[in-house]
């Protein structure tokens, strides 16, 4: 089921109840998304080096929600989405953390190519329309 002012998709599995339930809709999901052997690398190949690499905090869930939030080795990829239509266009912020020490000597490229500096918190204002930034180090 579409939820298009929520911003969700979910199955209902024919109970015809007001909320989706989550724990089902979880399991469910993963079937559509993972690969063969991903759900059994969660536990038998945990990724733990992801727990010291810069991350995305602070956002504002669920009117923005991220499609892309991915650290190459280099730079850190991002595209907040918007709930629904209401939202699209709009500015969000988020905080980066894990930048080490400079947090203030980074940058952030948005998608017309403009540098804007990350805040020493980390913090960084995104529009919310799914487009592709990228957060590296400022030269």
């Amino acid at each position: 089921m579409w939820n298009r002012d929520a911003g969700e998709f979910t199955f209902g599995f024919g109970l015809g109840e007001e909320h989706p339930r989550g724990q089902w809709n979880a399991r469910a999901m993963a079937g559509w998304v993972c690969t063969t052997g991903a759900w059994s690398d969660v536990f038998n190949q945990p990724n733990l080096a992801k727990f010291d690499q810069p991350t995305v905090v602070d956002v504002d869930f669920p009117r923005v929600s991220l499609s892309v939030a991915r650290w190459d080795g280099a730079a850190l990829h991002l595209a907040a989405s918007p709930q629904n239509t209401s939202v699209r266009g709009t500015r969000s912020t988020v905080r980066l953390t894990n930048l080490g020490d400079a947090a203030g000597s980074w940058a952030l490229v948005r998608p017309d190519g403009e540098d804007v500096p990350i805040a020493p918190d980390g913090t960084v204002e995104l529009t919310v329309d799914d487009a592709p930034y990228r957060a590296h180090r400022a030269s």
